[in-house]
């Protein structure tokens, strides 16, 4: 099974752009999820690689829930306590990743991870988390899914992003290989077996700079990894995007989801 080695810093360089340029996970998903998760408010919600927090501030200003956020970048973590400040909710942010999960969270009622399950070890995260979470506990993968791009502006930032970057694109191309098993198999086979998805669709019209944001936003093509290449980066990256779309006006179309998986 293929399992991407861990790299503590791969998202250095990312936090500014990463909440701001990143699809967002609507307030009616967290919504949705905490009520067929059937969270109240207190209980503890662990955000595993948290980034710069989205999900964990969110299920602490919509649910209530106690929330901590482990992520191995300072950068997001400043971010995250930062961001939890300004809408006036109290998460505590830890630095650590999936290797250092332990009893010290105990009793876990929930776990979620926005596109980050992919970079750890799936099957021991997995075990780790049920030696430490309730029995009506769960945990939630969120993601966003690609529906349709006009006029395709993706196709144009994955080239891109191929030829300044192609070690760091090998890596992301991993999870399209034979060897890749998705995230529902692995769970399936884990204590979590029982599977549910809550999803909503969205349209979103984006600019120049939010392709260019989002694009900055990724292990792949982020300012630290394409180093003194960033500069060119964007500037072909801006000149291609024109020649698609003169007046710079691009549109979206995604669904994003939960998938709850709990004990069968």
């Amino acid at each position: 099974m293929t399992t991407i080695p861990f790299e503590a810093r791969r998202f250095q360089s990312t936090a500014a752009y990463y909440t701001r340029y990143r699809v967002p996970y609507p307030d009616q998903l967290i919504g949705q999820v905490a009520k067929r998760a059937g969270l109240v408010a207190g209980e503890r919600v662990l955000d595993l690689g948290c980034g710069p927090g989205q999900l964990g501030i969110a299920f602490a200003r919509l649910a209530g829930a106690t929330v901590t956020g482990l992520d191995p970048e300072p950068e997001m973590l400043e971010a995250a306590r930062t961001d939890a400040a300004a809408v006036g909710v109290n998460v505590t942010f830890i630095k650590g990743s999936s290797y250092d999960l332990g009893p010290r969270f105990a009793p876990l009622k929930m776990t979620v991870m926005g596109r980050s399950f992919h970079w750890m070890d799936r099957p021991a995260t997995l075990k780790a988390l049920d030696e430490i979470t309730v029995t009506d506990g769960c945990v939630v993968l969120f993601g966003d899914r690609h529906i349709s791009s006009t006029p395709d502006w993706r196709q144009a930032v994955n080239e891109i992003a191929e030829s300044f970057a192609p070690e760091r694109n090998a890596n992301r191309e991993r999870r399209k290989s034979p060897d890749w098993i998705e995230h529902e198999s692995i769970l399936l086979r884990s204590p979590f077996g029982d599977l549910e998805r809550i999803s909503v669709v969205r349209e979103r019209k984006l600019c120049l700079d939010d392709i260019v944001g989002r694009a900055f936003s990724t292990s792949v093509t982020s300012p630290q990894a394409l180093g003194a290449k960033t500069a060119a980066f964007e500037a072909e990256l801006r000149a291609t995007l024109l020649k698609l779309s003169p007046e710079g006006s691009f549109l979206e179309v995604v669904e994003i989801g939960g998938l709850i998986a709990r004990r069968g």
